[in-house]
């Protein structure tokens, strides 16, 4: 078995993983989820979703996130999955860490957690599609960077859709060619309660006085796994759609 074989095996265990029946963690922070939406003001949801629409429009349309590092476009793809590991690595890392500063800071300190954390896994992502050899400065990988962060927190229906729109990225990017009022046609109260639906049961705990750096920690750790893994895959199947086409072109 050749590395693209092997890669395509991964990503075949990563697509059933990503579709499973919901376990008991994911059932709780629904539930719980719902009942904190709920509870919460309108004033407070509306300015939780301002928060994440002001982030979500500066990965899309500044220059906030745009890497350092150059576009990598000569390594192949076992090298790049190899830099990718390092990379996710160190932003699970700076993510513990900022998980258990915020924890450990009580019920003020974790409101500033949210935005930050959000802040965190945008710089990983678009270091990450650096590292594959797509360039952040086009406004279609932005989008696809956007569509691999809500693959990541959103439900069982939306996220089919998504896969299935990052399956068939070569075509819908043309779509994506320059800026448009993209984030303007998104439904930013569904892509709120989604990602916080998937995160709240873990964040609840880092609020709970004697425990909370630790459970920031594990939140934290727990939710850079899960967009590591879709992130990464995400790229691998561009990376592996695009030899199975050259590949095709010289045959013809």
């Amino acid at each position: 078995m050749n590395y693209e074989q092997k890669a395509r095996a991964e990503i075949a265990a990563w697509e059933q993983q990503l579709f499973k029946p919901p376990g008991w963690l994911e059932k709780t922070s629904k539930a719980i989820g719902n009942r904190i939406n709920n509870l919460i003001p309108a004033k407070a949801q509306d300015l939780i979703t301002t928060t994440i629409k002001s982030i979500v429009r500066t990965a899309l349309f500044g220059a906030e996130y745009t890497p350092q590092r150059p576009v990598q476009r000569t390594l192949n793809l076992e090298l790049n999955d190899q830099e990718a590991k390092q990379l996710f690595s160190l932003y699970q890392k700076i993510a513990v860490a900022e998980g258990a500063g915020t924890g450990a800071g009580g019920i003020l300190l974790n409101v500033v957690d949210f935005p930050a954390l959000i802040a965190i896994k945008m710089k990983y992502l678009f270091e990450l599609a650096h590292n594959y050899g797509y360039d952040t400065k086009h406004f279609s990988e932005r989008v696809f960077i956007l569509k691999v962060f809500q693959m990541s927190f959103s439900s069982p229906e939306q996220r089919a859709n998504l896969l299935k729109s990052i399956k068939n990225w070569d075509a819908e990017k043309e779509l994506w060619s320059a800026e448009t009022e993209y984030s303007e046609h998104m439904n930013w109260e569904t892509f709120q309660k989604e990602y916080r639906d998937a995160i709240d049961f873990r964040k609840l705990l880092q609020m709970v006085p004697g425990i909370g750096a630790v459970a920031g920690a594990w939140a934290n750790y727990t939710i850079l796994e899960e967009l590591g893994q879709s992130a990464t895959n995400a790229y691998r199947l561009r990376r592996l759609n695009a030899s199975a086409e050259k590949r095709s072109i010289q045959k013809t």
